[in-house]
């Protein structure tokens, strides 16, 4: 699997997806992102680093809690993001935030950093070993490395019913036997705690803790755009992207299908709050 393809993913396709979502990504996970900023608050004065940093709301809330004297980085293998991000740090007038276009895998990531941050943005590592002994080189001895995944399939059910329910009505083709880029691993890579706990070991990080966090989120403001937010983003919407033309014959019975998936989760003033589960884990550098 290539690098070259997953960051022209990333670029392209997943890009324009995400920004038709991106209050959804921001809004949406909001309770989730400042649960995690809270929990582990960074000191005045630190340099962060924060790893897939997206639209980098979480960058420029990190910048913001660290005062002037400290800096957040925020760092994507996407350059259209880092557009994004760079526009949305000047619109708010947040000076001690930057961001840099990287390969988190195999690129100079600067620093060294205090800290490091990760919310959603080390699933999709074509190499995730490699990823996390580049974050630790960035990182002072003692520094602390906070990361934010989703937990099991099962505990997100907005994400794997929606899959499943794809999966029983268009045909499944891997990303292998098609020319379509992609995003790399999915959203459920770094779900398993053993898994993850001795990759982050055998790269040298020591003290990996692991807390669970459960939240409803908002997934669209009515049902339709709950949908189509679920068939865009995620695995259910990689099935019939990869499907191509099957897929999108499919799309009517999908959605009709997917009504009554989605619509359990409506709430009385018509959104959609689905139930969702995530880990924070912690791991630290030697030293310090």
């Amino acid at each position: 699997m290539s690098n070259d393809v997953i960051i022209e993913a990333w670029n392209t396709v997943l890009f324009e997806k995400f920004s038709r979502f991106k209050y959804l990504f921001i809004e949406g996970y909001a309770s989730i992102s400042e649960e995690a900023l809270s929990r582990h608050r960074h000191p005045e004065g630190s340099n962060v680093l924060d790893v897939g940093c997206g639209f980098g709301d979480c960058t420029l809330q990190i910048a913001k809690s660290v005062g002037q004297q400290g800096v957040a980085t925020g760092v994507d293998c996407a350059s259209n993001f880092i557009e994004e991000c760079n526009q949305s740090a000047a619109d708010e007038g947040v000076k001690n935030a930057r961001f840099i276009v990287a390969d988190v895998e195999v690129d100079d990531l600067g620093g060294p950093y205090d800290e490091a941050f990760a919310r959603f943005g080390t699933m999709f590592f074509n190499l995730p070993g490699l990823a996390m002994k580049n974050i630790r080189a960035s990182l002072k001895p003692g520094g602390k490395f906070t990361q934010v995944v989703w937990r099991k399939r099962e505990d997100n059910p907005w994400l794997h019913d929606a899959e499943l329910c794809v999966r029983s009505i268009v045909p499944v083709v891997s990303h292998e036997d098609t020319d379509a880029v992609h995003c790399g691993p999915g959203p459920f890579s770094m779900a398993g705690p053993d898994m993850v706990s001795d990759m982050l070991q055998a790269v040298g990080f020591e003290r990996v803790q692991f807390e669970r966090f459960d939240t409803d989120i908002c997934i669209g403001r009515n049902l339709e755009e709950a949908i189509e937010f679920a068939l865009e983003i995620g695995p259910a919407g990689e099935i019939i992207r990869l499907a191509e033309e099957e897929g999108e014959r499919l799309r009517g019975e999908v959605n009709v299908a997917l009504k009554e998936v989605i619509g359990k989760f409506a709430k009385e003033d018509g959104r959609i709050w689905a139930p969702s589960s995530a880990w924070f884990i912690t791991a630290y550098n030697p030293g310090g």
